[in-house]
Order: structure tokens, then C-alpha cells, then sequence
């Protein structure tokens, strides 16, 4: 039923109320089962008398009038916080039942074991579960294995509440396999982690190695970047969608489960050219079988018009091509998608092609070039990319409306193909996160790595 309320005794009832509800502390109070120090308890033997008939007002306002003369900040009818008055009454018990007062107890004895053949003192850089049961704190070194237990007692925690530490990332992998040429995957990417975590996520997704993982915003109107394994995952996908290529095989190493980028159609092999006479154009590095990746977007329109259509490429070609073998190469790429015949000879420039994510202003490579793919330029993009994944060349493939509109008509982006994770990870993150008080004992014992110096 309650207790009355004496003046602004609110704060006192509500509490003795709650420790009625803890079972084992309500039971050993009610049936005296407690040895208080000396003879006298006279805190906790009226709250042992409430224990037992908490509807009688005559044992709340005895306790009223105990808590007056043991404690001045409690006198009087002002109105006064719960969990202090809470934390007073528990520490007083702790007084009256004959242990020391945790706020007055100084740090505990240690408890310490030492492995097989004894070690060292344990050192900065030990493991730490924080407070555990009993109010215990484990340091344990991880040189010599050394344990040190310290026991604290408390009367209160705070204890941490656990938040979610991922945040859901669409990837779109590009790769070289028949069955999931492309399709978007959903991650659950961490929120602290870098694009080297990313990395090796992606490779697990699409079975490859962590190494052939090239990862690339691509916006509606071309490349943005290309992401190094350094770079904090924080803004990673957030300028533009986030794509995953895997660079083609080597061809003399014929894998059986690769495919050009249009099904059932091999690129054809033009001649390997010789370097000629000097040019300003010519390759830092002049090896006869130099080979370059390159990816590709293809774009028409200029200015606001301008749009990314079809899927982007990924090519691996020769250094020494000319720009007629390299036009030839990305028409065979595209072949699924054109619509007529083009003929193989004497097309001239269909398109321009411009290297992409390079500083203003825009470079382009020149159709009179003997080796375009030679430029220093070219030299420049490869030494840039080396910071995660292969080294590579983005490159975007510029053509006119109406050449576009004639080969391809209103061909617009790739279609891709969701996997089921997407739709789970959305799912998965746009519920509230929600946690028990056995995840926050979790979270608050968890044991964790302290940093500091060596012996």
C-alpha cells in the first residue's frame, strides 16, 4: 500500500520503497537476519522495522525523524534527490552492519597470481575488464602474463549504454565473372574503421583478393576519386555512389571464368607497336610488354547536360597501342550495347577521351599520338593510384549527342542487380538501436587494451 508521506517525504518513501523490491537486502532486513556493530544500528534497524509493515506510518516517521539526526543535510521538510539520499542510507547501513564505509575505504589489498616460473611487476599496456563482479579490477600484463587483482567497492555504476558502431554502405562490384558481372552489396562498414577495412569486406563479398580491389566513387556525370587504404571510412560513399573493380586477368593466363565487359565478345589483338622516334609523348617507363589497367566511364552532353551512360570499363592494355588498337578496344567493350555495326577501319575519332580526376585544366589524350597511352600525364595518374588496390588510370570517354544517340539511341546507366544484403543492411540500420542492461554489464566489463610504456 505505500508509505505516508510526511511533509516532502516523497524522495525517502520512494526509496525505501525500491530496496523493499530487492529481494535478498528486503528479506535480511525484515527478519533481522544482520549483525549490526556494537548494539545499536539505529539506521538500519527502523528501516528493517519498514521492511515489516510498510502501510504503518509510525515506522516511516520514526525513520524520518533517524535520518534528521544523523544527517543534517536530510533535516527538515525541503525537498531533496532520491538517489542522494539513496546512496547516504546505503552507506550508512555499511557503518551500522560493521564494514567500512565505501566512501571512506581507501583502495583495497591486492590479490596478485603469477604464472608458472614467476614473471614481472605488472607494466602499463596490460588488459583491463574494467570493474567486474565483486567490484574487482584485473591488470593483466601481456608480456608475462602477470595478474594483478584490485578489489573497490561502490554503491553506484554508470554504466556505458552500447551504440552502433556501423553504418550501411551500398558497393557495386564490377567483376570479372559471368554470374555477378555487376551487383550492388550491402555492407555493415565501420564507422571508426579505414578503406583498408573496406577492402578486404569487398573481397570477401566478391571471393577475390584483398589486393585486386580497386574502389572508386562514380557519380552520374563520370568519376570523382579513387580511395586509398588510409583514408578514414567516414565520408566514403557520401559524395558519390562507391563501385569495386576487379581488374581483368592477364591474358596469357586464360581464367576460365572471366569475360569481357560485353558477353561473347573477345577484344581483338592488335599488333604491338615498337617505340618510335622520340616524341613528347613518350613513356617514363618503356618496357615492350609496359601493360596498364584503365577504367573507363562513358559520358555524352556538355555542361548541365552532361550524363554518364552504359557500364564503366575496366580494361588492361599495352602501353605502345595506338589511339585507333585503343578506340577499337572500347567499341569491342561496348559491343552488347551498340546498336549498328562500326566499322572496324577508318572511323576516325568517334569520341575524345579525357583523363579523369586529373587537376585543371582537363587533359585530353590526342588521336595523333603514335603511343596516347605514353603520356607523361598517364605516368603521373599511375604513381597517384598506388595507395590502395592496383595501380590504375581513370579515364572518361567524351562523345557528341548525336554520335551517341546513333550508336547507342537512350541507352542511360548500367542496370545493376541488388543482392539481399542491401536490402537487410537498410533494414538492419534504420531500426532504433535498443539494448538490455545485461548488453551495458557487458560493455562495462568488457576487457580492453590499456596503452602505455615498456618495462
Amino acid at each position: 500500500q505505500g508509505l505516508r508521506n510526511h511533509g516532502n517525504t516523497c524522495f525517502m518513501n520512494a526509496v525505501v520503497q525500491c530496496l523493499s523490491n530487492t529481494a535478498p537486502l528486503a528479506e535480511r532486513l525484515a527478519l533481522g537476519r544482520f549483525r549490526a556493530r556494537g548494539a545499536r544500528a539505529e539506521v538500519t534497524h527502523p528501516l528493517g522495522g519498514l521492511q515489516r509493515g510498510l502501510s504503518h506510518s509510525r515506522p516511516a516517521l520514526l525513520l524520518q525523524n533517524i535520518v534528521s539526526k544523523h544527517s543534517a543535510q536530510f533535516r527538515g521538510n525541503a525537498q531533496h534527490d532520491a538517489l542522494e539520499f539513496l546512496l547516504w542510507l546505503l552507506d550508512r547501513m555499511h557503518e551500522d552492519l560493521g564494514a567500512a564505509s565505501p566512501a571512506q575505504q581507501t583502495r583495497g589489498p591486492q590479490e596478485v597470481s603469477d604464472p608458472p616460473g614467476g614473471g614481472c611487476t605488472p607494466c602499463p599496456g596490460g588488459k583491463v575488464p574494467g570493474t567486474g563482479k565483486a567490484g574487482m579490477s584485473s591488470l593483466t600484463c601481456p608480456h608475462c602474463l602477470k595478474q594483478s587483482n584490485t578489489f573497490d567497492p561502490f554503491l553506484c555504476i554508470s554504466l556505458p549504454i552500447p551504440l552502433c558502431q556501423t553504418r550501411a554502405l551500398n558497393v557495386t562490384l564490377v567483376l570479372q565473372c559471368e554470374r555477378w558481372r555487376f551487383v550492388r552489396v550491402g555492407l555493415a562498414v565501420p564507422l571508426l574503421g579505414t578503406v583498408a577495412d573496406l577492402r578486404d569486406m569487398v573481397a570477401r563479398e566478391g571471393h577475390i583478393p584483398p589486393e585486386q580491389v580497386i574502389l572508386a566513387e562514380v557519380s552520374p556525370r563520370g568519376f570523382l576519386r579513387s580511395l586509398g587504404d588510409k583514408e578514414e571510412l567516414g565520408s566514403a560513399g557520401e559524395g558519390a555512389p562507391l563501385y569495386a573493380f576487379q581488374p581483368p586477368p592477364a591474358r596469357h593466363a586464360g581464367c576460365p571464368r572471366s569475360l569481357p565487359a560485353s558477353p561473347g565478345v573477345t577484344r581483338p589483338e592488335g599488333p604491338r607497336l615498337l617505340p618510335s622516334a622520340a616524341r613528347s609523348s613518350d613513356c617514363l617507363h618503356r618496357g615492350p610488354g609496359s601493360r596498364i589497367l584503365l577504367l573507363l566511364c562513358n559520358t555524352a552532353g556538355a555542361g548541365p547536360q552532361l550524363a554518364r551512360f552504359g557500364p564503366p570499363l575496366v580494361l588492361r592494355e599495352e602501353r605502345g597501342i595506338s589511339w585507333e588498337q585503343l578506340q577499337q578496344s572500347i567499341l569491342a567493350q561496348l559491343r552488347a550495347l551498340l546498336r549498328g555495326e562500326v566499322r572496324a577501319q577508318g572511323t576516325g575519332a568517334l569520341f575524345r577521351i579525357r583523363l579523369a580526376g586529373a587537376s585543371a585544366p582537363c587533359i585530353y589524350l590526342s588521336p595523333q599520338d603514335p603511343r596516347p597511352l605514353c603520356h607523361p600525364a598517364i605516368d603521373r595518374a599511375l604513381q597517384l593510384s598506388g595507395a590502395g588496390g592496383p595501380p590504375h588510370v581513370k579515364l572518361t570517354v567524351e562523345w557528341d549527342i548525336s554520335t551517341k544517340e546513333r550508336l547507342f539511341g537512350s541507352i542511360q546507366e548500367e542496370v545493376v542487380q541488388d543482392a539481399e544484403s542491401v536490402r537487410l543492411q537498410q533494414q538492419a540500420h534504420r531500426q532504433q538501436h535498443s539494448c538490455t542492461l545485461d548488453e551495458c554489464f557487458q560493455l562495462y566489463t568488457k576487457e580492453e587494451q590499456v596503452r602505455g610504456t615498456s618495462h
